[in-house]
């Protein structure tokens, strides 16, 4: 089975009662701003890189506030899904991808429970809750 990593970031707005979210093609579902790190790239470049591609921003990447796995039989893949806090830092809100991504969407803490239930306590407990230290340490 292939192991695959996967990065999401969790980008809120000023109030922290929505997320940001795009609405994927291929899947015709919506997910937060990510996607599979590529070889020789590290956690937190393959965030910021996947965020820039999907959402036309600039985020700053903090720590991790879920880390999910799936085992996809039918596509013999293993999965592990990582989840960072992030924020905005530049850049304007468009769509770079629309091969994939048809729509960019500012989606209420509710409604993102429904559309993104793969977070076992919800999104409002990813942003009220403590992250977990992420720290590259580079290349030795």
């Amino acid at each position: 089975m292939k192991r695959v990593d996967v990065v999401y970031s969790l980008i809120t707005d000023s109030s922290n009662s929505k997320v940001l979210a795009v609405k994927n093609i291929g899947r015709s579902s919506w997910s937060l701003p990510g996607g599979a790190v590529e070889p020789n790239e590290s956690l937190d470049q393959a965030v910021i890189r996947e965020a820039k591609e999907e959402t036309g921003l600039d985020i700053s990447v903090y720590g991790i506030v879920a880390v999910n796995e799936c085992r996809f039989e039918k596509i013999n893949e293993h999965v592990t899904f990582i989840t960072f806090r992030a924020e905005i830092i530049g850049g304007e809100e468009e769509i770079l991808r629309p091969d994939e991504i048809s729509e960019i969407a500012w989606i209420d803490i509710e409604q993102a429970d429904d559309l993104m239930s793969y977070y076992k306590d919800g999104f409002r407990s990813l942003i009220n809750g403590k992250e977990i230290t992420y720290f590259n340490e580079g290349n030795k």
